[in-house]
């Protein structure tokens, strides 16, 4: 028998102390480099998306990694990878951790867009806000502790 999944990931990290590093005119480059690990991996990306300091990630974990295994790859290989490129000059290190939440099929649609309007949404809210409400819809308890 075939083996058979169907497991969606909205991912979100920042950068270390969350310093504005992620210049607007070199993000798509980001993003597509995180594609291209993903699409190695045998992942889906529905949709990347972020602003200076963080980004979001809507993406199927395929069953031959493990979620851990995989954020360590996305952030060892871009890190790597931004250290060595023109416009990523300030970067220096990811946050330690990350968010994982899942998400049934239905919701796609919604969060797609709930990423792409990333730069809008944080006109309004901050990243701790938003990240205590992702955590707390998730139904775990937000620990204020593990923000810079």
């Amino acid at each position: 028998m075939s083996t058979y999944t169907q497991i969606t990931y909205h991912l979100v990290f920042a950068s270390k102390n969350r310093a504005p590093v992620f210049h607007k005119n070199y993000r798509r480059e980001l993003y597509a480099y995180i594609h291209g690990i993903l699409k190695n991996r045998n992942c889906h990306t529905f949709r990347i998306n972020g602003v200076e300091d963080h980004l979001h990630i809507l993406t199927s974990l395929h069953p031959s990694i493990s979620l851990a295994n995989l954020i360590k790859e996305i952030k060892t290989g871009s890190s790597a990878w931004m250290k060595s490129r023109k416009g990523f000059e300030a970067f220096k290190h990811w946050q330690e951790g990350y968010g994982a939440f899942t998400h049934n099929r239905e919701e796609r649609s919604r969060l797609i867009e709930y990423i792409v309007k990333q730069e809008e949404h944080h006109l309004k809210i901050s990243f701790e806000d938003e990240l205590r409400a992702l955590v707390e819809e998730a139904g775990l308890e937000f620990d204020a502790r593990y923000l810079p």
